[in-house]
């Protein structure tokens, strides 16, 4: 991944300082300089509309606003946001629930390098129309 240039702007949402700030570091890894935390899906939402991210990672169980409500508000907003979901209690049912409405992605916790890396890949893919050289 490391010869994969990007600049996309990812917002990672979750409850957890934790968690943020381990996704944020395997972020840093993948190359992404541009990212903004959330502790849940009311700020998703909010800083969404402010810096239209090109990538959401967002927490389905969160007080306040719940992933997938954000996912529908954000998806509502701008089609384009790629939205993907991750919980430690992957139900199908929120599996489903979460592509119905838009989801990009969903992923298992815990958020691994590898995980974070295939989702930037994935994104840069489609941004560019095309296959990058990965």
């Amino acid at each position: 991944m490391s010869s994969l240039e990007n600049n996309l702007m990812v917002l990672i949402c979750d409850d957890s300082v934790l968690i943020r700030k381990k996704v944020r570091a395997n972020l840093e890894k993948c190359k992404c300089e541009n990212i903004l935390e959330a502790e849940n899906g009311e700020v998703a939402v909010k800083l969404t509309k402010e810096h239209h991210p090109d990538l959401v990672l967002m927490d389905i169980v969160m007080p306040d606003k719940d992933g997938i409500e954000a996912l529908k508000e954000i998806k509502e907003y701008d089609d384009q946001i790629k939205v993907v979901m991750a919980s430690s209690v992957g139900t199908q049912a929120h599996l489903k629930t979460a592509l119905e409405h838009g989801a990009f992605d969903f992923i298992q916790k815990p958020i691994t390098l590898e995980a974070i890396t295939n989702i930037i890949e994935k994104v840069l893919v489609e941004k560019k129309g095309g296959n990058v050289g990965v």
